[in-house]
């Protein structure tokens, strides 16, 4: 997670996140194994609004860069996709940034049947 979330210097300010903050709101991780090293891993949870109904949402999806190519980041997606059915969702979704350095992961996103559905704008709030 830590080459995805590069803002998170402290692993113990990381850990205290997400157990903290992100547990409580359905935050679950997954993680893929080469061995008995985690490669690749996917933090998500179940949400409920008006717009989409239930859903799956994928909040963090990351494969260690020597790790890439090898599937895992795809399997995660459509593990991920299998979880949202069992709990009943009816929406699978993620957000992902723009820019060159994310060509890749786009490329598996809509490799794995995702589509571009609408546009997320945001502004910082400080």
């Amino acid at each position: 997670m830590s080459a995805l979330r590069t803002h998170y210097a402290d692993e113990a300010d990381f850990v205290r996140r997400v157990d903290e903050v992100q547990r409580p709101q359905g935050y679950r991780l997954v993680g893929a194994f080469e061995g008995e090293r985690c490669v690749a891993v996917a933090g998500f949870r179940v949400i409920h609004n008006l717009a989409s109904g239930d859903t799956l949402y994928v909040d963090d999806l990351s494969t260690l860069p020597e790790a890439r190519g090898r599937g895992r980041g795809r399997a995660l997606l459509e593990w991920c996709k299998e979880e949202g059915r069992r709990q009943g969702c009816i929406q699978f979704e993620l957000d992902s940034g723009v820019g060159p350095e994310r060509e890749d992961a786009h490329r598996l996103y809509f490799n794995t049947g995702l589509r571009i559905t609408s546009y997320h704008f945001g502004a910082p709030l400080e």
